[in-house]
């Protein structure tokens, strides 16, 4: 879809620039307009999975907006955070995947998606036998803080003076600390649908260090998004309807994949790329993304004798943390590393070789993490190691031969 976009007349003129409040406004106003209305302009065609659309309300998938479907890669016994929820479809998605085990928390900034998101909550616990979703309100680049707290506070203790506005300062960042929003650490996998693009420029950082303070230890995420091919210029920045329309707050696709690795996360993969543009506005293709990530190298590098041999096909890798991995060398590791290496997403690129005697880690020592390092194969099998074994026949009994 091609779009001939013009800057708005009183940018040309000179005059005022968009405010980041005024571009949240009419965020606000369009979305809320949305779970009253359908707003076919909001959301690419998405294919998800039937079985689990026919349980779901017909006004939650109308009014729902999105450009991918995160929640397939949701597992059964997960502990879901889906980030700018909307009107719940991916929340009751996901409900069903993981299960009576698992729990769903769907957070989002605006009121009217979280009371059509709400309506159906009994009504889908009935149909699936059990509860296992809940909706919060707040800002999905601020975790902390819980805004229907706030308004309780704020009902109760009104800001009429300066004096009031300092107290009401002192009792959110109370709040924030001993009633988070979401916990550190609290759940294991992290959804959302075409919503990271609605944040402000300002924010973006808190919000992709935000998720990482919630995602426990090797927990993940998944992200359908809109990125540009090109980086988005401020004159199309500062157009509310294309802010509002996950337009001109995309992220730069290069710019994206960074976001995830400068706050800390590895393993990042793109799992889906639109090959055609959602729409295309002054020659920039704006395209639907999906992209995974991990959580969990953080900690300190302890030697216990480990080797990793990389399959390939290239001829060297490098990971996150600076490994450089070269086709069919053993590499030295540590620990930590090795463990990563276990699991997905690199596991099936992997062949891990433990030592023949294990080190405790109470016994183990600091490892110096030098870059594409070899493994001499007698440090894994022990300096002592003498084995000889006799050739024995095993062709009739299907061994080797």
């Amino acid at each position: 879809m091609t779009v001939k976009h013009k800057s708005r007349s009183h940018l040309r003129n000179g005059k005022s620039k968009t405010s980041t409040a005024d571009l949240e406004i009419h965020v606000k106003k369009r979305y809320a307009e949305g779970a009253k209305t359908r707003q076919a302009e909001l959301c690419c065609p998405v294919s998800y999975d039937t079985q689990h659309l026919k349980m779901l309300p017909q006004e939650i998938i109308e009014k729902d907006y999105g450009c991918g479907d995160p929640s397939r890669y949701v597992r059964e016994g997960d502990l879901v955070l889906d980030l700018g929820s909307g009107a719940g479809k991916i929340c009751y998605i996901a409900s069903q995947i993981v299960g009576k085990k698992g729990r769903v928390i769907g957070v989002d900034f605006n009121p009217a998606m979280l009371t059509l998101a709400r309506k159906y909550q009994r009504e889908m616990a009935q149909k699936l036998g059990y509860a296992n979703v809940q909706f919060k309100r707040g800002k999905i680049q601020d975790l902390k803080t819980d805004l229907d707290l706030i308004d309780r506070y704020l009902s109760d203790h009104p800001v009429k003076s300066a004096e009031n506005y300092m107290n009401f300062e002192a009792v959110k960042k109370r709040l924030a600390e001993e009633k988070p929003l979401i916990a550190d650490e609290s759940v294991t996998v992290i959804i959302s649908n075409c919503v990271l693009n609605l944040v402000m420029p300002s924010d973006k950082q808190a919000l992709f260090s935000e998720m990482h303070r919630v995602l426990k230890k090797g927990g993940r995420v998944a992200i359908s998004d809109i990125v540009s091919d090109e980086i988005v210029p401020e004159s199309l920045k500062e157009d509310p309807a294309l802010w509002s329309g996950c337009i001109s707050g995309a992220f730069q696709e290069r710019e994206f994949l960074q976001a995830f690795e400068k706050a800390g996360f590895y393993g990042i993969q793109i799992e889906k790329r639109d090959e055609k543009p959602w729409r295309t506005v002054q020659g920039i293709e704006f395209r639907s993304v999906t992209v995974t990530a991990y959580k969990g190298k953080e900690g300190r590098c302890w030697e216990r004798h480990q080797a990793v041999v990389y399959r390939g096909p290239w001829k060297q890798v490098t990971d996150d943390d600076g490994h450089v991995l070269k086709r069919g060398l053993r590499t030295a590791v540590c620990d930590k590393t090795f463990q990563i290496y276990a699991k997905a997403p690199y596991a099936k690129d992997m062949i891990l070789i433990e030592p023949h005697k294990t080190i405790p880690l109470s016994k183990a020592k600091a490892f110096d993490c030098q870059n594409g390092a070899e493994r001499d194969p007698r440090t894994t099998k022990g300096l002592r190691y003498r084995e000889t074994s006799s050739a024995v026949s095993t062709c009739l009994e299907g061994g080797c031969c």
